[in-house]
C-alpha cells in the first residue's frame, strides 16, 4: 500500500453543477477518503450537528482562528458568513492514516492548491452550460430570483478558474461524471 501521509483530495464547483453528488460517490466507494468537516459561523439547520456537519463557530471565534492563522483557507463566502478548512482538521484525518477529502468553493480550493502544492489532486466539476445550472438550481426550489441571479452571476464568475485545477469533469451526465471522477481519483491514490 502506497503512503497517502498528508494528500488532499479537493471537489469544488459553482453550485449545482454535482460536486456534492459526486463526492458522495467517491467517499461511498474509496474506504480511505474522510470527509473534512468545515467550519462556518452560520446557524446550524435543525437536522445539523456540530463536528459532523460542520464545526459552528461564533464570529469571535472564527476570526480569532484567522487571526491564529489555523485555517487551511477560510472565505467569507455569503454576506457575513464566513466558511473555512482548519489545519487541526486536515491533521485529524491525517492522523487516521486517510486522505481527507475537501469539497469547497473555488476560491477556497485554489487556497488550498497553493498551501499545499504537492500533495494535491483538484477536480473541478463544470456544468454542461450555465443555462442548464440555472434549470438545476430552479428545480431545486430553494432559490429566490435574487439568491438565484446571484449564485448564476457566481457559477459564470467561478467557471473562468477550472483551468487552474488539475482536473475538469464535465457533468452532463451524473454516472459518467462520477466514473470519469473514480479514475482519476484511483490514479492519484496510487501515486
Amino acid at each position: 500500500m502506497n503512503s497517502h501521509h498528508q494528500k488532499i483530495l479537493i471537489i469544488t464547483a459553482p453550485s449545482g453543477a454535482g460536486k456534492t453528488s459526486i463526492t458522495h460517490h467517491l467517499m461511498h466507494h474509496f474506504s480511505i477518503l474522510s470527509f473534512s468537516v468545515s467550519a462556518t459561523t452560520r446557524n446550524a439547520r435543525c437536522n445539523e450537528k456540530d463536528g459532523v456537519d460542520y464545526y459552528f463557530l461564533s464570529d469571535e471565534e472564527f476570526k480569532k482562528k484567522i487571526q491564529l492563522k489555523e485555517f487551511a483557507e477560510w472565505e467569507m463566502v455569503y454576506e457575513g458568513k464566513y466558511y473555512g478548512t482548519l489545519k487541526s482538521e486536515l491533521k485529524r484525518i491525517w492522523g487516521l492514516g486517510k486522505v481527507p477529502v475537501l469539497d469547497i468553493d473555488v476560491k477556497g480550493a485554489l487556497h488550498v492548491q497553493q498551501q499545499y502544492p504537492e500533495n494535491t489532486m483538484s477536480l473541478f466539476i463544470e456544468p454542461p452550460s450555465v443555462e442548464e445550472l440555472k434549470k438545476r438550481l430552479i428545480s431545486r426550489g430553494t432559490e429566490n430570483e435574487d439568491s438565484l441571479n446571484a449564485r448564476v452571476n457566481k457559477a459564470s464568475y467561478e467557471i473562468g478558474f477550472k483551468d487552474h485545477f488539475d482536473k475538469v469533469i464535465v457533468n452532463d451526465n451524473l454516472e459518467n461524471a462520477c466514473m470519469k471522477a473514480l479514475s482519476i481519483v484511483e490514479e492519484f491514490l496510487k501515486s
